[in-house]
């Protein structure tokens, strides 16, 4: 994830923490505050263990939410582990955050993309080859 879509500031978490509205899953709390940027927090406390723990269950919290960086509307993001999150396996973790995002209507609806399409003409040729006319 790139530096500039890090939240750093300690005014910034608890700007968002103070205005921000929250979704929960088993792995993770997804909060959101409305802003002109896009930038993406994560929070991991110490009763998920030693800094080795929670500098892990972090990079894998990064490492989920760069690819939906993209499709993710404008605001300010910050995501809080919880337990499960520490021995959760990394497409479980993925699955959470996008449900999340989904959840609070924060994923950007672009246009199909080309994949879908090719899907939708082969299924217009079979429909056409099981017509009896």
């Amino acid at each position: 994830m790139q530096r500039t879509y890090s939240l750093k500031k300690n005014a910034q978490f608890k700007y968002v923490y103070r205005r921000g509205t929250s979704g929960g899953s088993h792995e993770m709390v997804m909060l959101y505050a409305r802003s002109n940027s896009l930038k993406v927090g994560f929070s991991v406390g110490k009763k998920l263990g030693c800094a080795v723990v929670r500098n892990r269950i972090k990079r894998r919290l990064r490492a989920a939410c760069a690819p939906l960086l993209p499709q993710m509307k404008p605001g300010l993001y910050v995501f809080i582990a919880r337990q499960s999150a520490a021995t959760a396996d990394f497409d479980k973790l993925c699955r959470s955050m996008q449900y999340l995002l989904r959840k609070q209507n924060r994923l950007v609806t672009g246009p199909k993309t080309g994949q879908d399409e090719q899907t939708a003409k082969k299924e217009a040729v079979v429909k056409k080859a099981g017509d009896p006319a």
